[in-house]
Parts: structure tokens; sequence; C-alpha cells
């Protein structure tokens, strides 16, 4: 199971939106069994970012890093880090 912090979880419930059309979380408690539920991801690097959909069959060969950090299923971090929620 993954372990979300707090920055994790307040940068979900802030940007949710990019995401999905409705919230579907309104706490901390909420995003985190959310996010759980769904099995999203945080990983170190924008090429890690890159790695996870390769390794998930979405062809991103032709997305530039600044597409990629703009997908809507990529929330990014503090540090370099992102997370990743399929919605």
């Amino acid at each position: 199971m993954n372990e979300f912090d707090e920055e994790c979880l307040l940068t979900f419930l802030e940007k949710q939106g990019q995401l999905f059309d409705e919230p579907v979380a309104g706490t901390l408690e909420e995003a985190e069994a959310f996010l759980e539920d769904c099995m999203a991801v945080v990983v170190d690097s924008l090429r890690e970012v890159r790695e996870y959909f390769e390794e998930s069959g979405v062809d991103v060969d032709n997305m530039s890093d600044e597409e990629l950090e703009d997908a809507s299923e990529v929330f990014a971090l503090t540090g370099d880090k992102y997370l990743i929620v399929e919605g």
C-alpha cells in the first residue's frame, strides 16, 4: 500500500479538477482512500513518469516533456516528484 504524504494529498485535493469533472474527495482522508483505491503512484522524475506510461502501454514517444507534465493524470509535486493518478 502506498503512503501518500500531506503534500501529495493536498496537491491532489487542490488540483483534482484537472482529471475529474466533479470532486472525488473533500478531505485528506478521502483523498488518501481514493488514491489508494485507484493505485496512484508517486515517482521521482519526469523520466519515471514517461517510463510509467510506457509500461502501461501508453504511446508517449511523440510527447515532449512539457506535454507529459501537462497530462491530466500527472500532478507535479515539489522536488521533481510527480503523482500519477489514473482516472
